[in-house]
């Protein structure tokens, strides 16, 4: 029986995980896999795997049922495995399944970039297709270096943009960055997320920053909001001297903060608009939105400059235009506001409850709980896990649980998720009270 078959879940733990098969098949892949692609425990610590996901449940190998608090990354805004989604797969499965990247297109290419269009909240958009987020990232940097013809670039700590080179350079995290430091460029300033904006106005003034790199709301590393009025500040000092403002909206976009993209919050019109993750739902596909006269810098009568063989796939096109009806048709980013202020006040209730949580902070249905230590955000999500309920702990020091369900998880499955929250804190809470 399948989770199709069940319907919408509460957890069912068949035991504790991970289970058997889920222990067998971690040891196997740490067998196969190079280590930097997967996240695998220590030797002896295997992780869980996932058979099958729908909605905001996921069924691993050993037949446990949670409720998932991270949409696969971000990726389920719709839900797993929507039936409109898996339906689109399917009928273009049976008609194309590849096309020729950047020499022949397909029809649902064309219909995705005319949606696209329509929604971006840019001023005369184009689209610029790619796989990935971090592509898209990279693809944002370049486009402002060809047009502006300035090298440097303004990003902000902590953030998020990426594993490839360029996007790396930008990535505030220094163990990541740190092994390839030789390979990166060396023109990228950074300044605290949210703060000091007579700083972000002085280095603007130099007049050697081509791009202002910027997360509306900071998500992997620890889902920070900016001050009201500080993205508002951003674009117009960004207006005054001439550097593109590019929103990497690859974690906020398409409904996940309670509007479309997080920028219209501040009615705030980036130049460059990267978006990813949820697009697809569950299918590899990304794309920058920006204005046309910026994207003039890559027209050639030669070869495309910036492509990829399974660049605006058939198979993702279909999905993602599945994605937009579902968004539209169920007004998800307006389920996601309505639900935000009631998910704000039930995770701040975790803080009343336990000396544990220094702060609570998010919009929409994007939230961190930070915690005092990264043990304790470790010990809770393991916690949480064997109770029925995955969720992920980012932030640069591991310290900030995150709470990114689906925006079409059911009241009942957020009230169990809540109940399953306090009650793996308070264990924890107090296992590490006794262990004083």
């Amino acid at each position: 029986m399948t989770l199709a078959d069940l319907g919408d879940l509460l957890p069912r733990m068949a035991m504790p995980p991970p289970g058997p098969r889920s222990r067998a098949l971690s040891h196997r892949l740490r067998e196969l896999e190079a280590p930097g692609i997967n996240t695998l425990p220590a030797e002896g610590s295997p992780s869980l795997l996932w058979e099958e996901a729908r909605g905001a449940n996921v069924r691993d190998v050993d037949g446990n049922v949670y409720i998932d608090l991270t949409s696969g990354f971000g990726v389920a805004v719709v839900g797993h495995a929507h039936p409109r989604v898996v339906a689109a797969i399917r009928k273009q499965a049976g008609v194309l399944l590849h096309g020729l990247g950047d020499v022949h297109a397909h029809p649902l290419r064309v219909a995705l970039a005319d949606r696209l269009v329509r929604l971006a909240p840019v001023d005369d958009p184009q689209v610029y297709f790619s796989i990935s987020g971090a592509e898209a990232v990279e693809i944002a940097l370049k486009t402002a270096l060809a047009a502006t013809r300035r090298p440097g670039i303004l990003a902000f700590e902590p953030a998020y943009h990426g594993m490839t080179l360029g996007a790396l350079a930008v990535t505030s995290r220094a163990e990541f960055r740190d092994p390839f430091a030789a390979h990166l460029h060396c023109h990228a300033h950074r300044l605290p997320f949210g703060r000091d904006p007579e700083r972000i106005a002085e280095i603007l003034h130099r007049g050697d920053v081509g791009a202002v790199l910027v997360e509306p709301i900071v998500g992997r590393e620890g889902v920070l909001v900016p001050p009201p009025g500080w993205l508002t500040a951003l674009a117009a000092a960004c207006r005054e001297t001439g550097a593109l403002l590019i929103a990497d909206e690859i974690f906020t976009g398409f409904g996940r903060t309670g509007t479309l993209f997080a920028v219209e919050a501040e009615g705030v019109r980036p130049d460059l608009l990267c978006c990813g993750k949820a697009l697809g739902g569950g299918l590899p596909i990304a794309a920058v939105l920006g204005r046309r006269d910026l994207f003039r810098c890559w027209e050639t009568s030669g070869e495309a400059r910036h492509t990829a063989t399974f660049v605006a796939n058939p198979l993702a096109c279909a999905a993602a235009l599945a994605v937009l009806d579902v968004q539209e048709e169920e007004r998800l980013p307006a389920r996601a506001a309505a639900l935000g202020p009631a998910v704000g006040e039930r995770l701040a209730a975790l803080a009343d409850q336990s000396v544990g949580v220094t702060g609570v902070r998010g919009r929409g249905l994007l939230w961190g709980v930070e915690v005092a230590t990264a043990g304790l955000a470790k010990a809770w999500v393991a916690a949480a896990r064997n109770r029925g309920v995955l969720l992920l702990a980012g932030g640069p020091e591991g310290r900030v649980a995150q709470v990114v369900p689906p925006l079409t998880i059911t009241v009942p499955q957020l009230d169990a998720a809540f109940a399953v929250l306090a009650d793996a804190l308070a264990a924890v809470a107090a296992a590490a009270e006794s262990h004083r």
